[in-house]
């Protein structure tokens, strides 16, 4: 029996991926097998040695000591575009509340009193301060062309925008799925020197940090567009509404409001609702999920952010699995203590990534808890595990 200790409510959709006569599910669990989180801040919390997998029904990490968990050859696994589609849609709402000044009409209509004969004749003397513009013929920029990227680009390009985008680390998958349309920049400086609006999906890491300060928005359009629905912190928001005063920037839009930027007539924050559809919840349960049952019940790793992919079909016999650092003689180690057990190798596939490094081994007779332990000891390796 499989324990998941959940930090967060996570959606029935993806806990009935997990079957009830082998898993057991609980928001209080003594010394779990895995944890599945959605927000949790798992940075301060004392997480169980018996831990083997972390799950994050979402697709950014940073609430999870990935760094430590990596230490400890446990594997982070994420979700990457299960939400993509809810992020594309608030980034089109986003866009067309900037450009039509949506909010700001809104807010003055309701704010109009008198009777309707009255109303009307406000309506018509007031309406010319809410005057936007059109999407066809401007220009976004799409910084990180990820899941989310690439369906932000390929919507804009449908509703007859010219797309440029920018992702130094654009998978062949992803590549694969954006429009030939899309033009490629060959920096970000070179994207946000030609774009109306700029919209960024990338994580939050130091590189990414500020991006957009003070110095790049002097250098964009006057009147540009800025929407960022990734991580607060990827936008100096200091930089912007001291841009926004002087008439550089036009609008900013953000999943991530504060008492800066909250009340600003030209700026509109939301509630952080990129993610915040029933479907995205629940494809992000789903995935994450079968994510770590695979990984629990046959080793396999798909979309962990700090394991390599590693798949390996199950036919027969017993599977050992194996973390460890990415140094040389790992493999030549691993096999020979299998051999001195008398074991013999039926298949076998090693994967690394960066410092990490991760081994599935088939053998034909059961792996006996010498043989573990005289594989634990090897320096370098930082997990054990055999599945029957």
């Amino acid at each position: 029996m499989y324990k998941i200790l959940t930090l967060n409510n996570i959606s029935a959709a993806g806990l009935e991926r997990l079957p009830a006569d082998r898993y057991q599910v609980a928001a209080e669990q003594s010394d779990p097998d895995a944890i599945v989180l959605r927000s949790f801040n798992m940075h301060d919390m004392d997480i169980p040695a018996s831990v083997k997998a972390v799950g994050r029904a979402g697709a950014g990490v940073n609430n999870i000591p990935v760094e430590k968990l990596s230490r400890r050859g446990v594997p982070v696994f994420n979700a990457p575009g299960a939400n993509a589609n809810a992020v594309k849609e608030l980034v089109l709402a986003g866009m067309l509340m900037a450009a039509r000044n949506l909010v700001q009409g809104w807010e003055f209509a309701r704010n109009l009193s008198g009777d309707d004969a009255e109303i009307s004749r406000q309506v018509e003397a007031g309406k010319k301060a809410f005057a936007g513009m059109e999407l066809p013929g401007r220009t976004l920029g799409v910084i990180g062309l990820g899941a989310i990227g690439v369906q932000v680009a390929n919507a804009a390009h449908a509703l007859g925008m010219k797309v440029v985008g920018y992702d130094p680390d654009i998978t062949v998958q992803s590549a694969w799925q954006l429009t030939a349309d899309v033009e490629q920049a060959g920096s970000v400086d070179d994207l946000l020197a030609q774009v109306d609006f700029v919209t960024f999906h990338v994580p939050l890491v130091e590189a990414t940090r500020h991006m957009i300060n003070a110095e790049r928005l002097r250098n964009m359009k006057d009147r540009v567009i800025l929407l960022n629905f990734a991580r607060n912190g990827i936008i100096d928001d200091e930089a912007v509404v001291q841009a926004l005063e002087q008439g550089k920037v036009y609008a900013y839009v953000c999943d991530f409001p504060g008492n800066l930027l909250k009340n600003h007539p030209r700026v509109i924050t939301l509630p952080h609702l990129g993610a915040s559809t029933k479907e995205a919840e629940d494809n992000c349960a789903v995935m994450v999920a079968d994510e770590v049952r695979d990984y629990l019940e046959n080793g396999n790793v798909r979309n962990a952010v700090n394991f390599p992919k590693v798949y390996m079909k199950r036919y027969q016999g017993y599977r050992l699995c194996v973390a460890n650092a990415n140094v040389p003689n790992m493999l030549g180690q691993i096999s020979t203590a299998l051999a001195n057990e008398g074991h013999n190798i039926l298949d076998m596939i090693n994967k690394s990534r960066g410092e990490l490094a991760y081994t599935l081994v088939d053998v034909d007779s059961s792996i006996g808890q010498a043989c573990i332990d005289r594989i634990a000891s090897v320096e370098g390796v930082l997990a054990v595990r055999v599945l029957d």
